[in-house]
Formats: C-alpha cells, structure tokens, sequence
C-alpha cells in the first residue's frame, strides 16, 4: 500500500495536499507547505488534535495519546496517523 495516494482536505481554510499511505498527514501538510501545529510528532502532546470530518485513517500506534470518549468523537493525531482513504480533517 506505500506506493497509493490520497488527497487530504483540511477545513475551514480547504487546503488541500497529497499523502502517502505510509506517510503521517502532519507530515505531507508540512511538506506541502502549510503551517499545521505541531510539537511531539510522536503522538502524545496533543498539539496537532483535529477531527476527522470524512476518509479513514489508521495511527501508526496501537493507542495515541486521545481518550476512548476522543475516538468515539473522531478525533485523531495527524502526526501518527495514516490515510487509508482520501481525508477531510479539521482542527479541533
């Protein structure tokens, strides 16, 4: 799956950017050039907590630092989380 694409939303502003599959979408939204907040990048600070509006992803660790009630809600952590789908998230 490393080699698939997908496009990432963020709301409100409607950014838009390619992710990688194996790639954090923190990371491609950096690399695309957004200024997206950021501190750990290892999923335990909660710097980058957004939503996750549409798509499905999958966190790189069995459990980032988000509570079962945060999960439930659709929060995720950008900087540990993988697309599986193309994404709209938003910042929460």
């Amino acid at each position: 799956m490393s080699s698939a694409r997908f496009k990432v939303r963020l709301e409100p502003q409607g950014a838009i950017f390619d992710c990688a599959a194996d790639q954090p979408l923190l990371l491609a939204g950096l690399a695309a050039g957004l200024a997206l907040p950021w501190s750990c990048r290892n999923g335990t600070c909660r710097t980058c907590l957004s939503h996750l509006i549409e798509g499905r992803i999958e966190h790189s660790i069995p459990w980032p630092g988000l509570s079962a009630e945060e999960k439930a809600e659709g929060c995720i952590l950008p900087c540990v989380a993988c697309p599986r789908s193309d994404v709209t998230l938003q910042r929460a």
